[in-house]
Formats: structure tokens, sequence, C-alpha cells
């Protein structure tokens, strides 16, 4: 009896030594996302359904980007990525770009319907053990997509990949209205040279009563790691503006934290919340969860 107590416990031991081996890779492949890169974002469509349709250009573009740590807790990793982009006459300036939040067994998410809606749920326990959510955030801090999944370290090989339902990308919010979901096939793969965020999308439209496949995407974005330096710009902005926009992190937070469905205006007074927000100066800190809840649908 002793002897296979004894072996229980050894077993079970060794169960809890592997699981936080693999927890702490999961942690540095996060990490290792971090820090100052030259990006490359390529998007091309390659196929729809529809013998007539026209497929869109291709959509190229990149720059500098830094991306920042701003939390390191137990069961969560925060990275805000900001762009450095320059005109003609070197002059740089940083736009605060899009963020992604890692959480450990996560089992809360927000789940993108359509038409600027999300649908919350909660999974059981065992269906997210060993799993990371990633959500990611747009420029204003609000919802964008999240899922859950586990980081693969095999073969040398470490992966991330996820299918997630989103609203429109940037790249074609203003010029596309064939379409009103993106499903977002995702995977996180780091490399030699820094990190890639490979997709393979549907461009779907939804009604109340079905879904029409308007056309597929394949997006390759590099990550190539390179001297911190070259991002000090972006380094001394997020210095200056760290306050500001953990104060819009804790107003959103208090409304996920609500735990039910989220709806958003698309702009209040003919502006969109990037653009309220981008208006408001340090001292107007006050105001930030004033302006955000203007655009929540209650």
């Amino acid at each position: 009896m002793k002897n296979k107590l004894l072996i229980c416990l050894l077993s079970f031991l060794s169960f809890s030594v592997s699981a936080q081996n693999k927890k702490e890779q999961d942690v540095q492949a996060i990490k290792n996302m971090c820090g100052c890169y030259e990006v490359r974002f390529s998007f091309a469509e390659t196929f729809s359904p529809d013998k007539n349709y026209k497929p869109h250009g291709s959509h190229v573009s990149g720059g500098l980007e830094w991306v920042e740590l701003v939390e390191d807790s137990k069961n969560k990793l925060v990275l805000q990525h900001l762009l450095i982009v320059e005109d003609s006459l070197g002059k740089k300036e940083i736009v605060k770009h899009w963020r992604q939040d890692w959480l450990y067994e996560n089992t809360n998410f927000y789940l993108y319907e359509k038409d600027n809606t999300w649908k919350f749920i909660q999974l059981p326990k065992n269906q997210v053990k060993g799993q990371w959510t990633q959500k990611v955030f747009q420029v204003d801090d609000s919802p964008r997509y999240e899922g859950t999944a586990t980081w693969i370290h095999a073969d040398g090989r470490h992966y991330w990949e996820n299918t997630a339902m989103s609203p429109l990308p940037r790249r074609e919010f203003t010029t596309r209205n064939d379409y009103n979901i993106l499903k977002r096939r995702n995977r996180h793969e780091i490399t030699q040279e820094g990190w890639v965020h490979e997709q393979d999308n549907d461009k779907i439209s939804k009604t109340e009563t079905k879904e029409t496949l308007i056309a597929q995407e394949k997006g390759w974005n590099s990550y190539k790691k390179v001297d911190n330096k070259r991002c000090e710009a972006a380094q001394k902005y997020w210095q200056q503006k760290k306050e500001f926009w953990a104060t819009v992190r804790t107003a959103w937070d208090a409304i996920f934290n609500e735990n039910k469905a989220l709806v958003l205006e698309k702009s209040v007074d003919k502006k969109p919340l990037f653009l309220h927000l981008y208006a408001l100066k340090e001292e107007d800190q006050a105001q930030i969860k004033t302006v955000i809840n203007k655009f929540v649908k209650r």
C-alpha cells in the first residue's frame, strides 16, 4: 500500500514539474515577441466561391515597431505595439498600434458576432487547462478578437494557433461593405529572426439567417528583430503616455468585468473613439471613462 502511495506521489510531482516547465516555455515564447522590429504586413486574396468576384488588390505596408511589455504577472502578460512612422523629412511619429493580452487558463471571453457586437461566454476550467488566451485590442483599447489555444513547443518550433471572429481590419474598414466579419485563422510563431503572425482568413457576410463566404486571403506579418536603439522614439513616447493609457485600460476593464454582451457605437459626434481619446491631454484623464462610456450601448 505504501509503495502504491509513493508511486502516485512521485507521478503527481513529475506531472506538476512538467506542467510548470511547459508554462515557463510558454511565457518565454510570449516575451520573445517584445522588442524592436522591422515589420512587414502583407495580405493577398487567394480564392472566392463566386466566379464573378473580382479580387481586391494586395496590401503591403511596414515600418519599425516597438513591442513593450506593459504587464508581467503570474498568469497575465500584456504587450503594447507602437508603430514608428517616418515622413519624407525624417520626422518620426509614434502611432499607438494594437495590443495583445495573454491570459493563462482564462475562462471569460468576449466573442465577436457582427455589427460591433461581442457576446460574453464562460468556458469550463477543464476546457482551457494549460491554454493561453490571446485577447487583441484596437488602437483605442476597445475589443477586437480573442481565442484560447495551447502553445506548442516541438521539433524546434514554438507556435500558438487559433481561429477567431473579428470586425473588418482597419485596412478595409472604410473601403469595403460586401462583408462584415473576418474569420481569422491565426498562427504566432517564434523564429530565429524574430516572429511571424501568419493568417488564413475568410471574409464573410453574415445576416441573422446565414453566412456567405465572399473571399479568402493569406496574411503574412513578419517581425525581424533589430537593435532596440532604433525604437528609442517609441520607448520615450510610452514613458510619457503610459499612465494615460493605463487609465484607458482600467476604464475598459470595468466594462469587461460586467460579464455581459457588449455593443459599441462606431462613432459619436461623427468621430470614432480613438480620435476622442487622442484629443485628450494628460491632465484630462478624469474624462476618459466618460468618453468611453458614450460608445457603450446599454
